[in-house]
C-alpha cells in the first residue's frame, strides 16, 4: 500500500501522540550452507509511560521450525526462533506499529538546555551525592531495582579513567539531571560521530580513549561514566524517524538501529524516574524515537544473534531500517 504523503501537522494525533511504523529487516547471506541454527532477537518495542506498542510481526525466512517468545530479566520481549533445515541465506523482518507520546519535561532541540534542566529545582530532582548513597548498600536498606543498573557490565566498566571525565559535571551538591546532561554534552562536543570507526565489542574506555565513535560507543561512555561515579545507568536500543518534518534537520543514526542511554533519579517526575539522554545528537529522546529495549549495554539487547552450524568463514549482512509517520486513517488501513 503507498501511504498518502504526511505533514508535520498530519502525523500527531490531538493527544499529541505520534504514531510510527517502523520496519527493520536483517539479512545475512552465507559463504556456505548453514544446517541448522538458533537465533534470538530483541526486535519488539517495549511498552513505557509514553509508548504504547498497537501491532507487532516477526518474520522470518526460511521458516522457523519453533519459535516462541517471553519477557527477559530486564522486561524486554525477547523472541527464540530455531531453524533445523539448511538454508544459506537468512532474512528477518520485523513490523511495528506504536504510539509515542512526547515528553512533557524533557522536550528540547539539539544543542538546548530544557527550563526544568536549566533549574531543577522545580522538578525537585536530587542532588547526584544522594541518589549515589541511595543506591549504595547498607543493612536494612530497601532495595530499588535501579541497583542493578550500578553495576560495571560487558561494555560499560566502572572505571577510575570515566570517573574522572565525568567530574567537572558533578560538583558538590549539583542536581543529578542537570549534571547529567552536561555530560552528554561534553560527551557530544569531545567525540567525532565516525562510521566504521569502532566494532560492536568496542567498550566505553576503549571509545573515550580514541574520542571517536558511533552511537553505541557514545552511549557506552555516558553509561560508564555515569556508573564510575556511583549511578545507575543502562543502555537504550531503538530507532529514529527516518524523515523529519519539514524544517527539521535530520538525526544522526537514522536509517539504522540506534542507541542512548537513560539515567535514574526516584524524583524525575517523568518515565518512571528514568531521564533519556542521546549524546550522538545532543538531546533527549521525543516523539521521534521507538524505545526497542533497555539493558545494562549492548550484550544484553542485541537486535539480534545466534549460534549456527555451518555457514563458512565468511557471510554478508545488510541491515534496513524504515521508520514513518502515519494518520490515524492510514494506520488502520490493511498493508
Amino acid at each position: 500500500m503507498n501511504l498518502p504523503e504526511q505533514s508535520a501537522s498530519h502525523d500527531q494525533r490531538a493527544d499529541g501522540a505520534r504514531l510510527l511504523r517502523v520496519t527493520h529487516d536483517t539479512h545475512y547471506q552465507y559463504s556456505a550452507r548453514v544446517e541448522y541454527a538458533q537465533h534470538q532477537s530483541w526486535l519488539h518495542p517495549r511498552e513505557t509511560p509514553r509508548q504504547q506498542v498497537l501491532d507487532f510481526s516477526l518474520d522470518v525466512k526460511p521458516s522457523p521450525d519453533l519459535i516462541s517468545t517471553e519477557l527477559d530479566t530486564f522486561g524486554n520481549r525477547r523472541y527464540f526462533f530455531a531453524l533445523n533445515q539448511p538454508h544459506d541465506e537468512l532474512l528477518v523482518r520485523s513490523s511495528s506499529l506504536v504510539r509515542v507520546m512526547p515528553p512533557r519535561l524533557a522536550a528540547a532541540a539539539s544543542g538546548e538546555r530544557p527550563p526544568v534542566i536549566a533549574d531543577p529545582s522545580s522538578c525537585n530532582a536530587s542532588a547526584w551525592e544522594t541518589i549515589r548513597a541511595s543506591l549504595s548498600y547498607r543493612a536494612g536498606q530497601a532495595y530499588d531495582p535501579a541497583c542493578e543498573f550500578t553495576f560495571a557490565s560487558i561494555y560499560a566498566a566502572r572505571h577510575a579513567e570515566l570517573a574522572r571525565y565525568a567530574a567537572p559535571s558533578f560538583t558538590p551538591g549539583r542536581a543529578l539531571v542537570q549534571a547529567a546532561w552536561e555530560l552528554m554534552q561534553r560527551i557530544h562536543e569531545d567525540f567525532d560521530y565516525a562510521s566504521n570507526s569502532t566494532e560492536v565489542t568496542t567498550t566505553a574506555l576503549d571509545a573515550l580513549a580514541m574520542r571517536r565513535g558511533v552511537c553505541q560507543d557514545f552511549a557506552h561512555v555516558l553509561i560508564g561514566a555515569l556508573r564510575s561515579l556511583g549511578l545507575a545507568a543502562r543502555y537504550v536500543s531503538g530507532y529514529l524517524l527516518t524523515q523529519p518534518p519539514p524544517g527539521k534537520p535530520r538525526l544522526i543514526g537514522a536509517d539504522a538501529s540506534h542507541a542512548w542511554a537513560e539515567v535514574y533519579d526516584p524524583a524525575w517526575p517523568e518515565d518512571g524516574g528514568w531521564l533519556q539522554l542521546d549524546p550522538t545528537n545532543n538531546r533527549a529522546p521525543g516523539d521521534d524515537y521507538v524505545v526497542l529495549a533497555t539493558g545494562r549495554d549492548y550484550a544484553d539487547v542485541a537486535p539480534l544473534r545466534g549460534v549456527i552450524r555451518g555457514g563458512g568463514s565468511e557471510h554478508a549482512l545488510t541491515v534496513g531500517v524504515t521508520v514513518e509517520p502515519l494518520t490515524d486513517r492510514a494506520a488502520t488501513e490493511p498493508s
